[in-house]
């Protein structure tokens, strides 16, 4: 691995996305709550958000990661309110293909997740890099599985 790689993969603007991530801590009293651990690193985030008529209403992170894993958790914080389960599955699905073989950009509103291609030659770095997206859909499930009939959740 060549030092250019690393320059560039750790860039102002990565370094910038992680020292600024948004909705950090954790909501009272949360629809869904998952916590993921990137085995290789450590790196954790937890989620726990609500979903109210099919869109992500409320969200919060704990995020205790990397630069590159809190990069990723910021552009998710940034862009996850308002967004449906839908959309966040296809972030991840989309994030995952594009550090993985080049995919395209995901989809609005997730496409600054772009800036996280540098890492594509680091496959040590992904499982970090998906933990926001990965804890998020794990707080979608646990959303679904708590829903009762009557409540204010539907997904």
């Amino acid at each position: 691995m060549a030092d250019s790689d690393l320059i560039n993969l750790y860039s102002k603007r990565i370094l910038a996305l992680a020292a600024d991530i948004p909705h950090l801590g954790r909501l009272d009293a949360p629809m869904g709550t998952a916590r993921v651990r990137a085995p290789l690193c450590g790196s954790v985030v937890t989620v726990d958000l609500d979903v109210t008529d099919g869109i992500i209403s409320r969200f919060a992170q704990d995020v205790k990661a990397c630069a590159l894993g809190q990069a990723a958790a910021s552009i998710v914080g940034n862009a996850i309110l308002g967004t449906t389960p839908d959309q966040v599955v296809a972030a991840r699905a989309q994030l995952a293909a594009l550090l993985k073989k080049d995919g395209p950009t995901p989809d609005a509103p997730f496409e600054g997740l772009e800036i996280l291609r540098a890492a594509q030659n680091f496959s040590n770095r992904h499982a970090s890099i998906l933990l926001s997206l990965d804890a998020s859909l794990g707080a979608i499930d646990a959303c679904a599985k708590t829903a009762l009939p009557g409540s204010r959740t539907q997904t």
